[in-house]
């Protein structure tokens, strides 16, 4: 709950930070909490994984500290995006059914086989929704002003994801179980 909330507020926060503060100032302020978040996770991980984003953020922070750049900054939600694309690529080459171990750690109804072999099939599907955001993401951050970039950094991205969430629960109740299971 806490990494949705912090992921929600990071980037319109950050713009309107450095409006009223020196940019190097704002990024340190930020380097402090990725850190510290950084250790919180440490000490509560499960995984390893739970440890790539916070690592991601100190490194990206570190660097847009380093330069004083906000444009490094605005690449954090850019690599975390690629970071997800790549997971799905593997997913999908490597039939780890991504998807597949989601659905069934927050959906506790038992699925039918045809539902298993579409929902296995999902991967490759979000591969082509993490790519357009990915993509998103790339042509805001060199194109767009810095407002566009908070909120499709913020909240615009969950529209997206949403959307293809929902297209993807309709299609398969409507019309890809069904052509999948054959």
């Amino acid at each position: 709950m806490l990494s949705n909330f912090l992921t929600i507020i990071f980037a319109p926060m950050f713009v309107l930070l450095i409006h009223y503060f020196e940019f190097r100032s704002v990024v340190l302020v930020y380097l402090v909490f990725a850190i510290v978040y950084f250790i919180f996770k440490y000490f509560k991980k499960k995984s390893y994984k739970d440890m790539i984003i916070p690592s991601i953020n100190i490194i990206i922070l570190s660097i847009a500290y380093y330069f004083s750049s906000f444009q490094t900054v605005k690449y954090i939600p850019v690599t975390l995006s690629s970071i997800f694309l790549l997971l799905f690529i593997d997913a999908h080459f490597n039939k780890k059914y991504m998807i597949l171990k989601f659905t069934k750690r927050f959906y506790h109804k038992a699925l039918n086989e045809e539902e298993i072999e579409f929902i296995k099939k999902g991967d490759g599907y979000w591969v082509i929704v993490m790519l357009i955001n990915t993509l998103i993401h790339l042509y805001i951050v060199n194109f767009c002003s810095d407002r566009v970039w908070a909120f499709y950094s913020s909240v615009g991205w969950y529209f997206l994801f949403f959307t293809a969430l929902i297209g993807q629960i309709i299609y398969g109740k409507v019309y890809g179980v069904k052509v999948h299971s054959r």
